[in-house]
Order: structure tokens, then sequence, then C-alpha cells
């Protein structure tokens, strides 16, 4: 009677982590999907380690808000940027959302930007109907990428940051400027699944370039 009980505990616990592991797997296919269906800014891969990455990137359009650090957009500025590609603008164009959502600065000049899709050079882009929203461009050049997942958050930035400088000095690659933080995922996308990039412009001279689709 005993050894009958336990087996039906068993099989029970069993049918649980099964469910439990579909459920899973559909929220990440779920996840994957929505991030898949926008168009991404492009670049080529030079070289790969684990989740480290030097990448080229080629000039990309973006339009850029100031935000305040400490936010995930919760002061305003992403919904500037969401207002302008949805026909905030003067010409009253909508423009597809891209991945990803760039974030850079500090405490005194935070800016998030979005950027605009392959198409959209930066002569093309309307302008936009509010003037705390700007139309830039993040210039081509050589980065060193460290992909990581968890929310967004100063604790996450800082130790996604610590793990790319020490990969880098490991390298003997010389960062340029303060880092810029990529995001993929929508906000309700859970913590463990979502993709965060720490990106750092290193020491390249852009005649060194790859062409954007090659990798090795």
């Amino acid at each position: 009677m005993i050894i009958l009980i336990r087996m039906k505990t068993t099989l029970r616990l069993i049918t649980m982590l099964a469910g439990l592991g579909t459920l899973v797997g559909f929220i990440a296919t779920g996840c994957g999907t929505a991030r898949g269906s926008y168009e991404s800014a492009p670049y080529s891969v030079v070289r790969a380690s684990g989740k480290f990455e030097l990448r080229d990137y080629p000039a990309l359009t973006v339009v850029e808000t100031p935000m305040a650090r400490c936010s995930n957009g919760s002061d305003g500025s992403f919904n500037r940027l969401f207002r302008f590609i949805t026909g905030g603008n003067q010409a009253k164009q909508k423009i597809s959302m891209t991945t990803p959502v760039f974030m850079s600065g500090g405490d005194t000049n935070a800016k998030m930007a979005f950027v605009m899709p392959a198409k959209m050079k930066t002569g093309v882009v309307p302008k936009p109907s509010d003037p705390s929203v700007t139309v830039g461009e993040l210039s081509e050049g050589r980065f060193a990428v460290l992909r990581y997942s968890g929310g967004r958050n100063a604790k996450n930035e800082a130790e996604a940051l610590e793990r790319l400088r020490a990969w880098m000095k490991q390298e003997g690659l010389k960062e340029l400027v303060p880092p810029i933080y990529g995001y993929f995922d929508p906000p309700w996308t859970p913590a463990f699944l979502r993709r965060n990039e720490v990106m750092a412009r290193i020491d390249f001279k852009p005649q060194q370039l790859l062409p954007i689709g090659t990798a090795f």
C-alpha cells in the first residue's frame, strides 16, 4: 500500500514537472517569436567567445530622447519615441519598431534611442513633432559585446559591464567611450528569457571594418 502511494506521488510529480517544462517551452518560444518579428540593427560578427563577441556595426540612424538613468522609460522617454514612430512626426509617417532599444549615458546625460529601419537613412527620417526627440546617427565602428539576461537595473548593468571589461582587458581591447546598453524584449518578457547586451566601442580603424554579412 505504501509503495503504491509513493508511486502515485512520484507520477504526479513527474506530470507536474513535465507540464512546467512545457509551459516554459511555450513562453520561451513566444518570447523568441516576439523578438524575431522586429527588424534588428545589422552587424557582422568578427569573433565570438561564449557570450562575448566582437562586432562590426555600420552607421545606424536613430531617434533619441533624454531619459532618467534609473528609469525603464517610465519617465516618458519610451512613449516619446513610440509616439514618433506611430505618426508623431511632421510627416505623420508610421515607422516600424526595431530592436534593440539603446540606452546610454550617465545620471546627467542619459538617452534612450530607437534604431530606424535600415532603408531609412538620416536624410529621409521625418522631423519629430516633439522638440525633445531628435534624429541622430550612431557612427560605424567595432564593438566588444556581452549578451546577458535579467531585468534592467543598475546592478545587472554594472555586473555585465564589469564582465565585459574583464574580457576586454584579457583580449587587449581598448574602450573608447562609455558603453551602450541594448534591450531586445518587451517588458512582459520573463527576466530569465530576456536578451540584453552591453556594448563598448573599441579602438579600431574604420577602413578595417568587415562588410555587413561577413562573419568568421
